[in-house]
């Protein structure tokens, strides 16, 4: 049996970075295992590869959650990177922080060192900002390359244009003083090719001796004696293999594998896990419980305009170009990540910070769910951003294997739904004023007929999903529900067993989960590395 004195569980945003910071002491032997394989592929470093990723099982969990009640039942896809980088290797490549208030709340619900004076340093350590943005709340040499869209469909700056009509500023940082109003995303992005956390923190040390990283290993389950984990049991090469730990095994798994393999581990709600035929090593209730989602809804709109992305036979010289273009210049098509533009608004519901986010598409978004539609248009996607429903995440058996049942339970609070409604009259809005309204668009989804709130609600009941921002499965904190606490990282009750990865988040941020995790990784880092005042990120 193979001994580490550190296993790291999951390769994606917050993995790559702990697993960095662990293995860079010679002394420290660590183990990374990642259930994916290589992100070795065309469709993961191209930025317009992404719509080639979603739903392959090479690249892609692909889960699928519970039927929600309050969206008619339906079933919502879950989509999750299922390789080195994790999710950070299939998303759009958005860089955003959140609010500062947002890092405020975690410390005043108990997290003490992780409001946003303890973590801005954090974020500023590891980003390397290649935009010349405020050096006060930007890092320039941290490893992970943070740019702009080397050739942003003008379309974009139509949107934009038009948000100033309605008194939304242009807003040129979003990690800035304030997040209100349109413009460009930061990306993740090193000369104009995905940057994932697998190629900012991982890739660049995987020659180090005492690391080692195993991909296609699927964890079956950590083993105890005790109250204290010594190993883990995992599936390898079609083989059962245990792995011993001398040190801390780190749950890196995300807001859905952590808990799945806390839960299969007798780790969890006690009766669910009997339920299950589970046996309980320490019964914690939170586990799984205060799942937290950006739950979204899409306008569509269909345009002659050339100017935006699609296919045509008036467009053919530009997908003809694509290749080359993007080959010799890192230009045309094959150079957007689609969500290029966006940004954040305020509703009437709306407190002292934005409650809803947009996600802006110069291209024609598929109303019948295609992966390719032909002609052109443009899309804006609406998410609430800071939503008040709270799922969970509970344990099955699949044919004979744990498997996780995703409740999101969308809308069960109403507060959510009103939300969304009035983000979409807001989204709509800047669609009709100029210069967008020059596009002369036909809206396609919802329709010109689905005017009065009541309407709107019915077609986001009908057609509402996510953004994919799982988090809050395994909370740090100290209340009854918490599963970590929030100096140490360890799990309450379990020795040798700690969690990084966005499962912590005590609340849903207002924004991407993508750099935060990362910065929870480094958090988790320094922890374990004794540095001191390490709960206060200083």
């Amino acid at each position: 049996m193979e001994t580490f004195d550190h296993i790291v569980i999951g390769a994606g945003s917050a993995g790559c970075v702990l697993a960095n910071r662990l293995s860079a002491d010679p002394a420290r032997r660590v183990l990374v295992i990642e259930n994916g394989g290589s992100d070795r592929d065309v469709r993961v470093k191209v930025p317009a590869g992404i719509l080639a990723m979603y739903g392959r099982p090479r690249f892609d969990y692909g889960f699928v959650g519970t039927p929600q009640p309050e969206l008619n039942g339906r079933r919502i896809p879950v989509n999750r990177g299922r390789m080195l980088g994790g999710s950070s290797s299939l998303n759009s490549m958005l860089y955003i922080r959140g609010a500062p208030q947002d890092y405020d709340e975690w410390r005043d619900l108990g997290c003490e060192g992780w409001g946003w004076q303890g973590v801005l340093p954090v974020f500023k350590a590891l980003e390397g900002n290649r935009i010349g943005q405020d050096p006060a709340l930007h890092g320039t040499e941290g490893e992970l390359c943070v740019d702009r869209p080397k050739d942003p469909n003008p379309v974009c700056q139509d949107f934009i244009a038009a948000g100033e009509k309605l008194g939304l500023p242009r807003n040129t940082d979003f990690n800035g003083p304030s997040q209100l109003g349109l413009g460009i995303y930061d990306v993740t992005q090193r000369n104009g090719i995905r940057f994932s956390a697998y190629n900012a923190f991982l890739e660049p040390v995987r020659s180090r001796p005492n690391l080692t990283i195993w991909t296609g290993t699927e964890v079956r389950r950590l083993v105890l004696d005790g109250a204290r984990v010594t190993g883990v049991e995992v599936l390898r090469e079609g083989r059962p293999v245990t792995v011993a730990c001398r040190g801390d095994i780190v749950l890196s798994a995300g807001a859905i594998g952590t808990p799945i393999i806390l839960m299969a581990s007798g780790i969890g709600p006690g009766a669910a896990l009997q339920k299950e035929g589970v046996t309980v090593a320490r019964d914690l209730p939170g586990v799984g419980q205060n799942l937290r989602d950006h739950v979204d809804g899409m306008i569509t709109v269909r345009s002659s305009s050339t100017r935006t992305l699609g296919i045509s036979l008036r467009n053919a010289g530009k997908l003809l170009a694509a290749p080359f273009r993007f080959a010799l210049g890192r230009k045309g098509l094959f150079s957007t990540n689609y969500v290029v533009a966006g940004g954040f608004a305020k509703t009437r519901h709306a407190g002292d910070l934005p409650d809803v986010q947009f996600h802006f598409v110069p291209g024609y978004r598929s109303h019948r769910g295609r992966l390719v539609e032909w002609g052109h248009g443009f899309a804006i996607h609406t998410c609430v951003l800071r939503p008040k429903s709270v799922g969970e995440i509970r344990l099955s058996r699949q044919d004979g294997f744990f498997a996780p049942e995703i409740d999101h339970r969308f809308f069960s609070d109403p507060q959510d739904a009103r939300v969304l409604v009035e983000g979409i009259k807001l989204a709509r809005a800047i669609f009709a004023a100029p210069p967008m309204q020059y596009l002369k668009g036909r809206e396609i989804l919802p329709g010109p007929d689905v005017r009065t709130d009541d309407e709107l609600l019915a077609y986001l009941r009908a057609e509402a999903l996510t953004v994919y921002h799982p988090v809050g499965t395994a909370k740090m904190g100290r209340d009854a529900l918490a599963v970590v606490d929030p100096v140490s990282m360890k799990v309450h009750g379990i020795e040798g067993l700690r969690v990084a990865d966005a499962s912590v988040m005590p609340t849903l941020i207002g924004g991407n989960t993508n750099a935060p995790s990362m910065m929870i990784g480094e958090k988790c880092a320094r922890a374990m590395l004794g540095w001191r005042s390490a709960g206060t990120g200083t």
